[in-house]
Protein backbone atom coordinates (compact mmCIF):
# COMPACT_ATOMS: atom_id res chain seq x y z
CA UNK A 1 0.00 0.00 0.00
CA UNK A 2 1.84 3.38 -0.89
CA UNK A 3 2.01 6.21 1.98
CA UNK A 4 -0.43 8.60 2.24
CA UNK A 5 0.79 11.74 1.69
CA UNK A 6 -0.36 14.27 4.60
CA UNK A 7 -2.83 17.38 3.06
CA UNK A 8 -0.92 20.95 2.75
CA UNK A 9 -2.11 23.52 5.22
CA UNK A 10 -2.61 26.79 3.04
CA UNK A 11 -2.76 28.79 5.56
CA UNK A 12 0.59 27.43 7.01
CA UNK A 13 1.95 27.88 3.17
CA UNK A 14 0.33 31.49 3.55
CA UNK A 15 2.22 32.19 6.53
CA UNK A 16 5.37 30.73 5.72
CA UNK A 17 5.32 33.09 2.47
CA UNK A 18 4.60 35.82 4.70
CA UNK A 19 7.43 35.66 6.96
CA UNK A 20 10.01 34.80 3.78
CA UNK A 21 8.35 38.04 2.19
CA UNK A 22 9.19 40.02 5.33
CA UNK A 23 12.56 39.29 4.88
CA UNK A 24 13.23 39.88 1.74
CA UNK A 25 11.20 43.42 1.05
CA UNK A 26 12.70 44.66 4.08
CA UNK A 27 16.26 44.12 2.47
CA UNK A 28 15.50 44.93 -0.60
CA UNK A 29 13.88 48.18 -0.07
CA UNK A 30 10.67 47.33 -1.42
CA UNK A 31 8.72 49.48 1.23
CA UNK A 32 5.62 49.32 -0.29
CA UNK A 33 5.53 45.80 -0.72
CA UNK A 34 7.13 44.99 2.75
CA UNK A 35 3.59 47.25 4.44
CA UNK A 36 1.77 44.49 2.87
CA UNK A 37 2.71 42.02 5.47
CA UNK A 38 1.30 43.98 8.17
CA UNK A 39 -2.15 44.67 9.69
CA UNK A 40 -2.91 48.31 10.09
CA UNK A 41 -2.08 48.12 13.65
CA UNK A 42 1.09 46.47 13.62
CA UNK A 43 4.06 46.63 15.33
CA UNK A 44 7.43 46.07 15.59
CA UNK A 45 10.35 45.68 18.18
CA UNK A 46 13.90 45.41 17.51
CA UNK A 47 16.68 46.09 19.89
CA UNK A 48 17.02 49.82 18.23
CA UNK A 49 13.30 50.61 17.55
CA UNK A 50 10.35 49.44 19.14
CA UNK A 51 6.47 50.80 17.70
CA UNK A 52 4.53 50.42 14.57
CA UNK A 53 4.75 49.06 11.34
CA UNK A 54 4.54 52.35 9.42
CA UNK A 55 7.36 54.21 12.08
CA UNK A 56 9.76 51.28 11.07
CA UNK A 57 9.13 51.55 7.76
CA UNK A 58 10.04 55.61 8.15
CA UNK A 59 12.99 54.81 10.06
CA UNK A 60 14.45 51.71 7.81
CA UNK A 61 14.31 54.33 5.03
CA UNK A 62 15.84 57.23 6.88
CA UNK A 63 18.67 54.99 7.98
CA UNK A 64 19.22 53.58 4.84
CA UNK A 65 20.28 56.83 3.44
CA UNK A 66 22.10 57.79 6.13
CA UNK A 67 24.41 54.66 5.67
CA UNK A 68 23.01 52.49 7.53
CA UNK A 69 23.30 48.49 6.38
CA UNK A 70 21.34 45.67 8.06
CA UNK A 71 20.89 42.54 6.51
CA UNK A 72 18.57 39.65 7.72
CA UNK A 73 18.69 35.49 6.60
CA UNK A 74 16.12 32.95 7.71
CA UNK A 75 16.15 29.18 8.46
CA UNK A 76 13.95 26.59 9.76
CA UNK A 77 10.61 27.65 10.63
CA UNK A 78 7.97 26.53 13.16
CA UNK A 79 4.47 28.11 13.16
CA UNK A 80 1.49 27.11 15.48
CA UNK A 81 -2.19 27.95 14.43
CA UNK A 82 -5.36 28.02 16.16
CA UNK A 83 -8.32 29.44 14.77
CA UNK A 84 -7.65 32.71 13.38
CA UNK A 85 -4.36 33.71 15.45
CA UNK A 86 -1.06 32.31 14.60
CA UNK A 87 2.49 32.39 16.09
CA UNK A 88 5.53 31.37 13.64
CA UNK A 89 9.21 31.15 15.00
CA UNK A 90 11.71 31.99 12.71
CA UNK A 91 15.76 30.94 12.60
CA UNK A 92 17.31 34.06 11.68
CA UNK A 93 20.26 35.95 11.34
CA UNK A 94 20.87 39.84 11.33
CA UNK A 95 24.24 41.35 10.21
CA UNK A 96 24.91 44.58 10.14
CA UNK A 97 28.39 46.71 9.22
CA UNK A 98 29.43 49.94 10.57
CA UNK A 99 32.38 51.52 11.63
CA UNK A 100 33.20 50.63 15.47
CA UNK A 101 35.70 52.63 17.29
CA UNK A 102 37.16 53.90 13.75
CA UNK A 103 37.49 50.57 12.02
CA UNK A 104 34.97 49.08 9.69
CA UNK A 105 32.69 45.66 11.65
CA UNK A 106 30.36 43.21 10.73
CA UNK A 107 27.91 42.04 13.59
CA UNK A 108 25.93 39.03 13.31
CA UNK A 109 23.40 38.33 15.51
CA UNK A 110 21.27 34.29 15.72
CA UNK A 111 18.41 33.95 17.18
CA UNK A 112 14.83 33.58 16.41
CA UNK A 113 11.74 35.53 15.00
CA UNK A 114 8.77 35.52 17.31
CA UNK A 115 5.76 36.37 14.95
CA UNK A 116 1.78 37.18 16.24
CA UNK A 117 -0.07 36.92 13.47
CA UNK A 118 -3.80 36.95 12.64
CA UNK A 119 -6.22 36.56 9.94
CA UNK A 120 -8.24 39.50 9.14
CA UNK A 121 -11.12 39.43 7.32
CA UNK A 122 -10.18 36.61 5.30
CA UNK A 123 -6.33 37.99 5.30
CA UNK A 124 -3.43 37.06 7.66
CA UNK A 125 -0.60 39.46 8.61
CA UNK A 126 1.74 40.53 11.15
CA UNK A 127 0.66 41.69 14.47
CA UNK A 128 3.86 42.11 16.50
CA UNK A 129 7.38 40.88 15.34
CA UNK A 130 9.51 40.04 18.53
CA UNK A 131 12.59 39.01 18.14
CA UNK A 132 15.00 36.29 20.45
CA UNK A 133 18.47 37.58 20.65
CA UNK A 134 20.42 34.58 21.45
CA UNK A 135 24.21 35.01 20.52
CA UNK A 136 26.51 37.28 18.85
CA UNK A 137 30.06 37.95 17.43
CA UNK A 138 31.84 41.20 15.67
CA UNK A 139 34.55 40.75 12.99
CA UNK A 140 36.34 43.48 11.33
CA UNK A 141 36.26 43.58 7.83
CA UNK A 142 39.65 44.43 6.92
CA UNK A 143 42.13 41.68 7.81
CA UNK A 144 44.79 42.61 10.26
CA UNK A 145 42.61 45.78 11.86
CA UNK A 146 43.24 46.41 15.11
CA UNK A 147 40.16 46.57 17.33
CA UNK A 148 39.83 47.72 21.21
CA UNK A 149 36.41 47.82 22.77
CA UNK A 150 35.36 49.56 25.48
CA UNK A 151 34.96 46.30 28.33
CA UNK A 152 32.63 48.66 30.18
CA UNK A 153 30.35 49.47 27.69
CA UNK A 154 30.14 46.08 26.10
CA UNK A 155 29.21 45.07 29.94
CA UNK A 156 26.42 47.08 29.68
CA UNK A 157 24.36 44.71 27.50
CA UNK A 158 22.69 41.54 27.71
CA UNK A 159 25.03 38.65 26.22
CA UNK A 160 22.65 37.59 23.44
CA UNK A 161 23.17 40.93 21.71
CA UNK A 162 25.83 42.71 23.55
CA UNK A 163 28.02 43.39 20.11
CA UNK A 164 25.21 44.50 18.29
CA UNK A 165 24.34 46.98 21.00
CA UNK A 166 27.75 48.08 20.87
CA UNK A 167 27.78 48.84 17.32
CA UNK A 168 24.42 50.89 17.25
CA UNK A 169 25.19 52.71 20.61
CA UNK A 170 28.43 53.71 18.75
CA UNK A 171 26.22 55.27 15.50
CA UNK A 172 24.02 56.84 17.43
CA UNK A 173 21.04 54.50 18.45
CA UNK A 174 19.51 54.36 21.75
CA UNK A 175 19.54 50.29 22.20
CA UNK A 176 16.71 48.39 24.82
CA UNK A 177 18.39 46.54 27.16
CA UNK A 178 15.83 44.33 27.76
CA UNK A 179 14.78 42.16 25.19
CA UNK A 180 14.43 38.45 24.85
CA UNK A 181 17.35 35.77 25.04
CA UNK A 182 17.96 32.06 24.60
CA UNK A 183 16.77 31.73 28.31
CA UNK A 184 15.77 33.66 31.42
CA UNK A 185 12.38 35.83 32.39
CA UNK A 186 12.02 37.86 29.30
CA UNK A 187 11.42 34.74 27.12
CA UNK A 188 9.37 33.02 29.36
CA UNK A 189 7.23 35.61 29.20
CA UNK A 190 7.24 36.03 25.51
CA UNK A 191 6.11 32.33 25.15
CA UNK A 192 3.22 33.05 27.67
CA UNK A 193 1.96 35.45 25.72
CA UNK A 194 2.29 33.50 22.78
CA UNK A 195 0.02 30.67 24.44
CA UNK A 196 -2.60 33.40 25.74
CA UNK A 197 -2.68 34.63 22.00
CA UNK A 198 -3.68 31.62 20.95
CA UNK A 199 -6.10 30.84 23.22
CA UNK A 200 -7.54 34.44 22.00
CA UNK A 201 -6.37 36.71 24.92
CA UNK A 202 -6.01 40.16 24.01
CA UNK A 203 -1.84 40.84 23.09
CA UNK A 204 -0.56 41.60 26.40
CA UNK A 205 2.76 43.27 24.89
Amino acid sequence: MPETVAAVDPDRLILRELIENWAIWRDALMWERFRTVWHDDGRMMATWFQGTADEFIRVSRDGYERGVRILHFLGGMSIDVAGPRAIAQTKMTISQRAPVEGVTCDVVCTGRFYDFLEKRAGRWGMVLRQPIYEKDRLDVVEPGARLKLDQQLLAQFPEGYRHLAYLQSKIGYKVKPDMPGLAGPAVEQLYGDGAAWLAGEKLRR
